[in-house]
């Protein structure tokens, strides 16, 4: 705060211009682009516009006057400096390189016939907005994974054909066709991948998998990076794990109402199993690390047992498993409980063996988190019966089960407002009777912001079952599921189409995109 003031003041002295803010649409990315990302950061200085024949630029020290003789010989014309402070003048570099990054196509046309490009594999930079452009398929990998990131792709895949090479993106669930690089290629892309990652270049017969930190614009990006040799040559997969998106609050997941009430409150429980459930790709880890964020207290020990660890979250011990030295969820939930936790999430419960110690767990004033591969809430306790556990101790230590699904949401900038058919209301479950007059149906559209799918983003349907002294006992005589979900719905229970049908209600999806996500759940 004493530097600002004092940067303020040498600026008034100097009689020139203070800027609180600067907004990117303002600036001139053509311009920008003329100097490096590392000039840039090194000097704390970006060219704006040109407005009169004057190069209109922002500095953080505008008693740098080398630096600005250096952007009077290159633009070949006067300098006009505003400042700012530093902190601000970094997150303005950061954001103008973020837009200005040459997009995976363009980069394609810049690779030569001839280049030895074998030389150029191993230099892996701090910033990948900083690479020189002397390694055209550094520059290749660096772009494909700058525009994933700028699109928010949850993947990187990249695919071998007989005669083509193709990356596609996983966006919103769904995988799109971003490019085809030369078919001669592939083995120098994928060199680079597995040099990034750590992994043995020479080995092309067996699976293997890595991990990368890297950055983009100041933003950390985990990449999670798995290779597996095909008939047509090594496949690649790559999951992006934005660390800037990482911890959402509960809230902001799509759990509204009764079901955000409840669960807030059963998370807060000393002792117990609240188990997710859903299918891979639903969104479960990151709710429960949402709710392992949220209930993180310096008075409470939390250790998780995972595979692979995700996330490294703050103040939260995390055991990755490791089967190739025989550490399995069982025996880390086994060690997890000599080390004094109060709260303990197991990845996910695959066998009866962690089923059991889990369940011992909560008995013993531990509060457990997991995960279980089930199509519904109710479906969870079928699913532990089924594993070996017996029902009565399932209705001690369970206390809830979470079903979830992701739904795409409908663009705002081309969603069409529709009237739905009796049969489209038949498969949200509803009749016209039923709909309120003034209720708008929405379908999607395409656009250029979408990029022409109808849809940007994507949130969470969810059906909470609380296990209460109504459920406790239809777990304990080994009722079926479909009667354990139809006592609960007598108790305010919704399930996942019901809360798929209120976001369809709410303009924020549409009839289709619920019936696709809760198919598998009827």
């Amino acid at each position: 705060m004493k530097n600002q003031i004092g940067l303020k003041k040498l600026t008034d002295e100097l009689g020139l211009q203070w800027l609180d803010n600067v907004d990117t649409n303002s600036v001139d990315i053509e311009l920008a682009e003329k100097i490096s990302f590392q000039f840039a950061k090194s000097n704390l200085i970006l060219p704006l516009r040109k407005e009169e024949g004057k190069l209109q630029a922002v500095s953080a020290d505008p008693l740098d006057t080398q630096t600005l003789d250096d952007l009077r010989l290159l633009f070949k014309s006067p300098v006009e400096v505003s400042v700012t402070d530093p902190d601000r003048m970094m997150d303005l570099i950061n954001k103008v390189y973020d837009m200005s990054s040459q997009s995976a196509n363009k980069t394609m046309d810049d690779i030569g016939e001839e280049e030895d490009l074998d030389s150029l594999l191993h230099s892996l930079p701090e910033d990948l907005l900083e690479t020189s452009a002397e390694a055209p398929v550094i520059r290749l990998v660096n772009s494909v994974l700058v525009q994933a990131v700028k699109e928010k792709a949850s993947d990187i895949h990249l695919e071998p054909y007989e005669r083509d090479l193709v990356v596609r993106y996983r966006i919103d669930g769904n995988l799109i066709n971003i490019i085809s690089p030369p078919k001669r290629l592939q083995a120098l892309i994928v060199s680079r991948i597995k040099i990034m990652a750590g992994l043995n270049i020479a080995e092309k017969r067996l699976p293997q998998d890595g991990r990368v930190k890297i950055v983009i614009a100041g933003k950390e990006v985990d990449i999670r990076v798995s290779v597996i040799p095909t008939s047509h040559g090594e496949r690649v997969v790559m999951r992006l794990l934005d660390k800037s998106n990482m911890l959402i609050d509960l809230g902001n997941l799509g759990l509204r109402g009764d079901n955000l009430k409840r669960l807030k409150s059963l998370i807060q429980l000393p002792h117990g199993i609240v188990l997710v459930s859903g299918p891979t790709g639903s969104g479960k880890t990151t709710t429960l690390y949402s709710a392992l964020s949220s209930i993180n207290t310096v008075e409470k020990n939390i250790i998780t047992v995972e595979d692979p660890v995700e996330y490294l979250l703050p103040g939260i011990g995390q055991m990755p498993v490791n089967t190739k030295v025989g550490l399995t969820f069982s025996n880390g939930l086994r060690s997890i409980l000599r080390q004094d936790p109060d709260i303990i999430m197991v990845g996910e419960i695959r066998d009866l063996e962690t089923a059991e110690i889990a369940v011992q767990a909560s008995l013993t004033g531990h509060l457990v988190f997991s995960t279980i591969h089930t199509n519904d809430a109710a479906g969870s306790v079928t699913r532990l019966v089924d594993i070996g556990v017996q029902p009565f101790l399932i209705s001690s230590s369970l206390v809830a089960t979470l079903a979830q699904r992701l739904v795409r949401v409908l663009c705002p900038h081309c969603r069409e407002a529709y009237d739905p058919t009796e049969r489209s209301l038949a498969q949200l479950g509803l009749k016209p009777d039923d709909i309120d007059k003034g209720i708008v149906f929405y379908r999607a559209q395409s656009c250029q912001i979408c990029r022409n799918t109808g849809y940007i983003g994507r949130t969470g349907i969810f059906e909470l079952l609380v296990v209460d002294e109504e459920i406790r006992p239809l777990i304990t005589d080994d009722i079926n599921s479909v009667q354990i979900k139809a006592a609960a719905a007598k108790r305010g229970f919704l399930d996942l189409k019901s809360s798929g049908t209120k976001l369809v209600i709410e303009g924020a999806t549409s009839v289709e995109e619920v019936v696709r996500v809760t198919s598998d759940a009827i």
